[in-house]
């Protein structure tokens, strides 16, 4: 017979390890070599008993003690006794590796007791502009959606009857079935868990408990809601099959694009034009913000691009519980017509400021037509 290896080796933990660092290698081990996960090795089913028989010693105090002191010797009647009694799926070991990973192996470590299905969740997409977002905004929703049926109250029965017992899982919700030295649980096929039949279903709902609707509600969304954000609304969801419980309503905020703003978390960009005049002499000018305009003072000299910061008059953001600020960059409008006054201010502007400009000169056609002229000239 082959000497069987160390339990703290197995689980790859230290004498002076607790009960919590034990739980926590057995978990993660269990998880590794579980039959189901390891379907083509097969060394799985014996490292995964091997793992289960380690943890149901070492996590006992009792058991614990006596290996400490004796060794294999000293607990293996009560080893052996706990495979005779069907192994793990009776012990704790069944019981915390269930509680970790029953969402993972699925209905395989579900615990006893039929379980009504829950509704499944529901998605609302909401388009919303930037000013009610920033703002917040309580908006009316009709969502079509699965409620109770009112003739059943939910339970999907005919009135006056009841649901029954299921007789294949006995009102468990589950089964048991071998799979080699393991004793498994799966969910009952036949009441798909919920442990009960209907013999005589509702003619409203056809069994299900449920009926297909559409329902108003009002939903207030709160302000520095962001482009993708969920806001949930509990238990406006799916109701669930006969009495199951009600699932949750996740309203996916769309912002809408901007004319003018264009935003980057709790902060606001946009761009302003302003004249010629105003960028070399200076001005007071209204910039836009999302409560209006504002007078900002632009300083004689400002180059075009240039950026002004106005603080908190930005957005509200409920991920970082502040108010950003606006970024105003400012664009020298450069004017496309002038007047004979404007031309001739601007042309003794340059000349005294020293910069060459060009000179007043025939229209286009005129400037054309002596084009032609020098080319028939070089022709004759």
């Amino acid at each position: 017979m082959a000497t069987k290896r160390d339990y703290y080796e197995i689980l790859g933990v230290q004498k002076s390890d607790d009960v919590n660092a034990i739980k926590r290698s057995y978990r993660k081990l269990a998880m590794k070599y579980h039959p189901d996960r390891n379907k083509e090795d097969a060394d799985a089913a014996e490292r995964f008993r091997e793992v289960t028989e380690a943890y149901e010693v070492l996590s006992d105090k009792d058991k614990r003690a006596r290996y400490d002191q004796y060794g294999h010797a000293g607990v293996d009647d009560q080893v052996n006794d706990f495979w005779a009694r069907g192994g793990f799926q009776d012990s704790h070991a069944f019981r915390d590796f269930g509680d970790v990973f029953g969402d993972v192996f699925g209905d395989i470590f579900g615990g006893g007791g039929g379980r009504s299905n829950r509704g499944a969740d529901l998605r609302y997409q909401l388009e919303m502009t930037l000013e009610d977002a920033a703002n917040g905004r309580e908006v009316e929703l009709e969502i079509p959606k699965h409620v109770g049926c009112g003739t059943c109250k939910g339970s999907g029965a005919r009135p006056g009857t009841n649901p029954v017992p299921c007789r294949t899982c006995g009102g468990h919700g589950q089964v048991q079935m071998q799979q080699g030295v393991f004793a498994m649980r799966r969910t009952c096929p036949e009441c798909h868990g919920n442990g009960k039949k209907i013999e005589s279903p509702c003619t409203d709902c056809a069994g299900s408990g449920r009926v297909q609707t559409k329902k108003k509600l009002k939903v207030r969304i709160p302000s520095g809601v962001y482009d993708g954000a969920q806001v949930r609304v509990g238990g406006e969801g799916e109701a669930g099959p006969q009495g199951g419980a009600t699932g949750d309503l996740y309203i996916v905020v769309r912002l809408k694009k901007h004319s003018m703003f264009e935003r980057d978390g709790a902060d606001l960009y946009c761009d302003m034009p302003i004249t010629f005049p105003q960028a070399v002499l200076g001005a007071e000018v209204d910039a836009p913000t999302l409560d209006g305009r504002l007078k900002i003072k632009i300083p004689a000299g400002t180059d075009s691009g240039k950026v002004f910061r106005l603080r908190g008059k930005g957005v509200p953001d409920i991920r970082v519980n502040r108010t950003g600020d606006l970024f105003v960059r400012v664009n020298v409008a450069v004017p496309k017509k002038l007047s004979k006054r404007q031309e001739d201010l601007l042309r003794q502007f340059a000349s005294e400021a020293g910069d060459e400009v060009y000179p007043e000169r025939e229209s286009f056609l005129d400037k054309a037509k002596q084009l032609w002229d020098d080319i028939s000239g070089e022709v004759k």
